[in-house]
């Protein structure tokens, strides 16, 4: 003999539920959007700089973006 169980989606709150997933994924956006624009602003102001100022801070210019998104993808 086999049991079989299957669990599917309550209409209850379907609508809520959807809404408030709709608003946590455009957070998600706006804040990875605001993250990303700022680390390109970073990047930005760590080309201005010399190689001397960059090497005071222990960068080399072939190396700025590793540094700006070392957390993410080089940790």
């Amino acid at each position: 003999m086999a049991a079989i169980t299957t669990n599917s989606p309550t209409r209850a709150g379907g609508f809520r539920t959807a809404f408030a997933g709709f608003f946590k994924m455009l957070g998600r956006a706006i804040t990875a959007h605001a993250e990303y624009h700022g680390r390109v602003r970073q990047i930005e102001r760590l080309q201005l700089m010399s190689d001397a100022e960059l090497a005071k801070r222990g960068i080399r210019r072939d190396e700025i973006a590793q540094h700006v998104f070392r957390d993410m993808f080089y940790a």
